[in-house]
C-alpha cells in the first residue's frame, strides 16, 4: 500500500551511541523498536482518548526489508501509515528515511486490538479505525 492512499504520521530519530552495532551501524533490533515507537506515537497522537484508555494494541507480525545502513548521528524520519482493518486487526506500514530521503528501512507490521479490560481482542470498528484514514 502507498502512504498516499492514507494519512501519515511522522516522527524523527538520530541514531545513538546505543543504536550502534560492532559493524559500526544502527542495529537491526534498534529499527524494530523504532517501528514500535512510531506506531505507538501514531496511535497516542490520534485515537480518541475513550480509545486510547479501553484498548491496546500488540504486534502479531513484522515484515521488516533492511535496504541501507545509517551510521552514528544520522537523523532518520519514520513515517506510517495504516492499511483497512481487517476484524481485530490492521496492518501497519513504515517507511525509514535519511535526511537525503533515501529509503533506508521498509517494514509491514501486522497489529491486533485487545480490549485492556478483558484482555481479549476486540474488533476495530468505524469509529477507531477513523482518525488512520482519509475522509
Amino acid at each position: 500500500m502507498n502512504s498516499a492512499d492514507r494519512p501519515v504520521f511522522r516522527l524523527n530519530v538520530t541514531a545513538g551511541a546505543a543504536d550502534i552495532d560492532e559493524l559500526g551501524h544502527v542495529n537491526n533490533a534498534v529499527y524494530l523498536r523504532w517501528i514500535q515507537d512510531v506506531a505507538t506515537a501514531h496511535w497516542s497522537a490520534v485515537a480518541a482518548p475513550e480509545h486510547l484508555a479501553a484498548y491496546v494494541w500488540v504486534v502479531t507480525r513484522h515484515e521488516i526489508d533492511y535496504l541501507r545502513p545509517t551510521l552514528l548521528g544520522e537523523t532518520l524520519t519514520l513515517t506510517t501509515w495504516v492499511g483497512e482493518p481487517k476484524g481485530a486487526r490492521f496492518d501497519r506500514y513504515v517507511d525509514i528515511s535519511g535526511a537525503e530521503g533515501q529509503l533506508r528501512v521498509k517494514a509491514v507490521t501486522t497489529w491486533a486490538i485487545l480490549d485492556r479490560a478483558s484482555g481479549r481482542l476486540a474488533r476495530v470498528r468505524p469509529e477507531i479505525a477513523a482518525p488512520f484514514m482519509r475522509p
